[in-house]
């Protein structure tokens, strides 16, 4: 009896304890950092961003690398720190902007080790969307860059790259949208992720909204329901099938504002039960109050059923709500200071930008979830808006269900085969340059316009492990098509591309 006594408590401790998984450590902010691998305790990190971070573990909680966008400028490149909280080898110029959910990791569905960053721009003058591929079996186990900045689209994205797992529990699903509030079709491109290739986007428009810049799109627990909501005061649920990648069944809970725009939604958050949804709104032109909001999913009323949990008043204003393992709530505010917001200055500490709020049983309620603000100490660091935009990486199959990838009706983007790629293409001011599976040890890169004459060389290209990237600057060249050569000791590759 003593022995099956002792059995019970092992299990329920055992279950009560937070899941090591590869969502187990999130880095943000001013060198900011928690590790919930047993209770959530702040770390220290090499990261420096007011907004978009994310970050991936191996399976069992250890952190393998994190990436951040910096600055207070749209022209600001991401970078890759490794888990000692270096630049990892070619871990700078990622492409990125600077706001707060451009950026997020996957695991490679059929490589053991590698994965892909996923980064975006979303202003006029650097738009488009693009991955880059870490292999952690290079340099001891630390990781590289070996391709960089690869193109998926090149229209202006929304702030809300998301991806989910397929339906198989193997390969993924990554979400983009376009930002253009003067189209009200309201598009989500589907991009379906598997073995080597990511293939061309399931394009669905819903025409219920803006395309709005500012966007969350959150998905419950079991990735049957994704939640829009976004600057324009407009939510909405849906049905998701991680079979198909079918968005489908939009319940429009608030409609777009066509006017006074009074309901700024910033971040969103599902509780793990999926029958609460928390909202952080943000100051706006019209007011300088931010609310963080509970709405009872079940409810037949749901705008009806909204709960005011807390709210913070200028120059305090409301950032990003994430899940975290443990199974409670993170709320993330920003101290506005004074121009130009970025970076904060030695002398401006407070408990407003060294502390996230915690909601502490999202599951339940109104006042019984039992929110804390600015409870959660941060170790002596600081946050800005932004919370790491980390998939759910542990998110496995669909229960009784046989689906697995289909190709039928996607056209394939990138495969691991030699190739060169180049992007973005047009290009205005800058080129990618990626190539894979190369054989030889040495190489050399030239460019030529369409004369003849060469505007570019380098005859020492670097590889690695039969990975070679390049960047070229080409904002000083003469609108046309330019010809790309990589040359090596065995093959010889080539490429076009049009400057605009």
């Amino acid at each position: 009896m003593i022995k099956l006594i002792l059995a019970f408590v092992l299990i329920v401790a055992t279950d009560s304890l937070p899941a090591q998984d590869r969502n187990s450590i999130w880095i943000f902010g001013d060198s900011a950092g928690i590790d919930f691998n047993s209770t959530a305790i702040p770390i220290i990190s090499g990261m420096d961003s007011r907004g978009s971070s994310t970050s991936i573990c191996d399976s069992i909680g250890n952190l393998l690398f994190y990436a951040c966008t910096k600055g207070n400028n749209w022209n600001v490149a991401g970078r890759v720190y490794n888990r000692n909280h270096v630049l990892m080898q070619n871990g700078d110029s990622i492409y990125g902007e600077g706001w707060y959910n451009e950026l997020t990791i996957i695991t490679n569905p059929c490589k053991n080790n590698q994965y892909l960053l996923f980064s975006m721009g979303v202003v006029l003058s650097t738009p488009g969307f693009y991955y880059s591929t870490i292999d952690m079996n290079q340099n001891g186990g630390l990781g590289a860059v070996t391709q960089k900045n690869i193109q998926l689209n090149g229209f202006r994205n929304a702030d809300c790259v998301t991806a989910i797992k397929h339906g198989n529990g193997r390969d993924w699903w990554l979400f983009s949208k376009e930002n253009n509030s003067g189209a009200t079709d309201n598009t989500f491109y589907v991009y379906l992720i598997i073995s080597d290739s990511i293939y061309s986007p399931i394009i669905q428009p819903f025409n219920n909204s803006v395309n709005a810049g500012i966007q969350s799109i959150v998905f419950n627990s079991s990735g049957n329901k994704l939640m829009q909501v976004h600057s324009g005061g407009f939510m909405c649920e849906y049905d998701f099938d991680r079979c198909t990648g079918i968005i489908s069944n939009p319940k429009i809970i608030f409609p777009q504002q066509t006017s006074n725009y009074n309901r700024f939604f910033w971040s969103g958050a599902y509780s793990p039960d999926g029958f609460k949804f928390y909202i952080s709104t943000s100051r706006s032109s019209t007011q300088d109050t931010s609310y963080l909001l509970q709405y009872d999913l079940t409810s037949a009323n749901i705008p009806a059923s909204c709960d005011t949990l807390g709210f913070v008043v200028e120059p305090v204003q409301g950032g990003t709500v994430r899940l975290a393992p443990d199974g409670r709530i993170y709320y993330s505010c920003f101290y506005d200071w004074g121009f130009p917001g970025y970076p904060y200055p030695d002398t401006v500490y407070n408990q407003y930008n060294m502390n996230l709020g915690v909601i502490n049983y999202p599951d339940s309620l109104g006042s019984a979830c039992d929110y804390q603000p600015f409870s959660f100490y941060l170790g002596g660091k600081r946050t800005y808006y932004g919370l790491p935009n980390n998939p759910n990486y542990e998110l496995g199959p669909v229960v009784g269900s046989i689906c697995d990838t289909v190709h039928t009706g996607v056209e394939q983007i990138e495969t691991n085969v030699t190739r060169l790629i180049l992007g973005p293409n047009p290009a205005n001011k800058i080129i990618y340059m990626n190539s894979s599976g190369l054989k030889g040890k040495k190489g050399k890169i030239k460019v030529f316009d369409a004369m003849g004459k060469m505007v570019f060389s380098n005859e020492q290209l670097i590889f690695n492990s039969g990975y070679a990237w390049q960047e070229i600057d080409v904002s000083l060249y003469a609108s046309g098509l330019y010809i790309v050569h990589l040359e090596t000791e065995k093959e010889m590759l080539s490429g076009k591309f049009v400057k605009n």
